[in-house]
């Protein structure tokens, strides 16, 4: 039996029912603003609860449909909310589960990447991680199939991350994921103009972030750098914050979406 990383937050920060989640990811993407650009290498996508960040990574993934003949590979990188570690962890799983089914794992990509110093496999950095679950479903609805090759990302340095990157590059059919929200629990006012803050420096590709910006700042970092080196530029889809989508705005979370190309 192949070893299967199970899901772990199906029915909190998403439908567990395959048609439910189905026609939720559905929605949202059909409400997604259209995107004329050429097709991304990497985008930034949100992790909360689909109730409060699902229509802002509609409009990373809305970006793809243009290339979903070609994306064959999705490298995600998340970061670590439950588990402090050095480093970068790879799984040892060989398919990742949704409601929606079975994702294959390019476990040899995996083994590639953990002959890098800074990558191993730690499965202990996956049980109960959401910032990676939740980017699955929407990678599902909108690429017809694709093999994963997943992270979660520990303290690193930037050019860590950006060394991986490179390593995984491939051509037009690999695609990359980096997993954030932006700030956390401050008043919408502050919020707005933080976010914003943030969203300037991920456009000039510059990797002055510190966590409180975005809790996926290590991943991000590593992308700014790699997206300097392969001449790629950042645009944002969209910017808001659980005030906009599905909370109150006393106390907010940040929300971006970004692609780069």
């Amino acid at each position: 039996m192949a070893q299967v990383q199970m899901p772990n937050v199906a029915g909190t920060f998403y439908p567990a029912d395959p048609g439910a989640l189905g026609a939720e990811v559905d929605g949202f993407l059909a409400q997604a603003r259209p995107y004329p650009g050429p097709p991304p290498k990497a985008v930034i996508a949100p992790h909360a609860g689909y109730v409060y960040s699902g229509p802002v990574a509609a409009n990373a993934y809305a970006a793809l449909r243009d290339a979903t003949d070609r994306i064959e590979r999705v490298v995600v990188l998340a970061p670590s909310h439950r588990v402090a570690f050095r480093g970068i962890a790879a799984s040892s799983a060989e398919r990742f589960r949704t409601p929606l089914g079975d994702i294959p794992v390019d476990t040899g990509a995996v083994e590639q990447a953990t002959r890098l110093p800074q990558v191993g496999y730690l499965d202990q950095a996956f049980q109960g991680e959401h910032a990676l679950e939740v980017q699955l479903p929407f990678l599902q609805r909108v690429l017809p199939r694709f093999r994963l090759v997943p992270f979660v990302v520990g303290e690193t340095k930037p050019g860590e991350v950006a060394q991986l990157i490179d390593l995984l590059w491939g051509g037009e059919e690999t695609l990359f994921v980096i997993s954030s929200d932006l700030s956390h629990y401050h008043d919408y006012a502050t919020a707005v103009q933080r976010d914003r803050d943030t969203s300037r420096h991920i456009e000039a590709l510059d990797i002055r972030l510190d966590h409180g910006d975005a809790c996926g700042r290590n991943p991000i970092q590593g992308l700014l750098v790699a997206a300097r080196e392969h001449g790629l530029r950042a645009e944002t889809r969209d910017l808001r914050n659980s005030g906009d989508t599905a909370g109150p705005k006393d106390r907010v979370v940040g929300y971006g979406a970004y692609v780069f190309h």
